[in-house]
């Protein structure tokens, strides 16, 4: 007998990308770390394979007292919470619109609260036909689907022809649409948005029926592992200011990778908002569906926030050391897709960021055939993800070549 309802869900047994990292584990305890490239985590190692944790944010950590850490915050997040992130996300970036801030868990968190209260159920969410997999799951669990449209055109540059036609047939059909664009550093390929790109998904966008209501989500979880500036990694807000009055941006942000956060699972999303009473209604929505979720996000990771905004030195020495380790990080991007173009290895355009991606017509066999050399990868539908954020500077080029060779083996 079977108790649990799938309500038009497709339930796999186990995550694919956790249940590979397992495979990967277990490997390692029974032959050794050494026989182990574990190219799936989403988190940054360093090159001996362990977790990088912010050392200032570590510090920050052990000074929080009992009731910094234990005590409920509220169900939206702390005041000085909600102004530190909006500094984190903006910048040198200032604007007239009106911008509200609601915690969550992570940026999983944002997509969540934003399906939920900007599409509606039965309706199908836009996003490229690159994406991350657990969009699909949130989309699945409050009854909507993925509708896709072709990411990059074979010079490798954003369809933005593709992206009109899709929002346009999908107005015809729904009255919502909400609309994921991952940028920068898009998880699974490492591609950005550029400047171009956007003056198009402007355009398209504000030429939709304005009498639809449009949400258009940037999930930016990575946009502190971007670019050398992190200012610059920022240039899609300018952007956002340009959407029409039935357009409205949100962000999700993340603490998970900027600040080395992962488990603490904090983030925010962030509106900007033509009106203020718009404004509130996000925060008024998003907060309900929190309570009705979550509840709260721990309360931690926002006191480590405010105290990071409160203090100009501590704030410097946190950028400073994620400097350092993006530096580690863009090295590692440089040498494998300088390995991939020796070797002549399609590569999904790389900009920067956690992931590449290799196409290819079958992904699952060639990421099982290297898992049989110890080479552990993320199979999609339309190719092979390689997270640089675990993978060794010394192993870059060894997992190009393996992947170089098996798919002329599997031709």
């Amino acid at each position: 007998m079977i108790f649990a309802s799938n309500n038009g869900r497709k339930i796999p047994k186990e995550d694919k990308i956790f249940g590979i990292s397992n495979r990967a584990k277990a490997m390692a305890a029974k032959e050794g770390k050494e026989r182990v490239i574990n190219a799936t985590i989403g988190a940054l190692l360093d090159d001996e394979g362990n977790l990088i944790v912010l050392s200032s944010i570590d510090e920050v950590f052990k000074t929080l007292g009992a009731r910094e850490y234990a005590e409920y915050a509220p169900i939206g997040g702390t005041a000085g919470f909600k102004e530190a992130v909006k500094k984190d996300l903006f910048r040198e970036f200032t604007t007239d619109r009106f911008v509200e801030a609601v915690a969550t868990p992570g940026g999983t968190g944002a997509i969540k609260n934003t399906i939920s209260n900007y599409s509606a159920y039965g309706d199908k969410v836009l996003v490229a036909d690159w994406f991350w997999a657990p969009y699909n799951t949130i989309a699945q669990e409050q009854g909507r689907t993925l509708e896709t449209f072709n990411f990059l055109k074979e010079e490798g540059n954003f369809d933005s022809m593709s992206f009109k036609e899709k929002t346009e047939e999908l107005l015809e059909k729904q009255d919502t649409l909400v609309i994921i664009l991952n940028t920068p550093s898009h998880n699974p390929t490492g591609y950005a948005i550029t400047h171009g790109d956007w003056v198009n998904i402007i355009e398209t966008l504000n030429n939709l029926p304005s009498n639809k209501k449009i949400t258009l989500l940037v999930d930016a979880a990575y946009v502190d592992f971007a670019d050398d500036d992190e200012n610059d990694s920022r240039m899609f807000l300018p952007y956002l200011e340009k959407l029409d009055s039935h357009v409205l941006p949100i962000v999700a942000h993340s603490l998970s990778k900027a600040y080395t956060l992962y488990g603490m699972r904090c983030g925010a999303m962030i509106c900007m908002a033509q009106t203020k009473e718009i404004a509130e209604e996000f925060k008024t929505v998003c907060e309900f569906s929190s309570r009705g979720s979550w509840s709260n996000c721990p309360k931690a990771p926002q006191v480590i926030l405010e105290k990071i905004y409160a203090d100009p030195v501590l704030l410097n020495k946190v950028k400073e050391e994620r400097k350092n380790h993006r530096a580690m990080l863009i090295n590692r991007g440089n040498i494998f897709t300088s390995a991939a173009e020796e070797v002549g290895l399609e590569m999904v355009p790389f900009h920067g960021g956690f992931f590449a991606t290799i196409p290819c017509s079958n992904p699952d066999e060639i990421s099982g055939e290297l898992e049989k050399e110890g080479i552990f990868t993320v199979p999609l539908a339309k190719g092979v993800r390689v997270s640089l954020a675990s993978l060794p500077e010394s192993k870059c080029k060894e997992v190009v070549y393996a992947i170089k060779r098996v798919m002329e083996n599997k031709r």
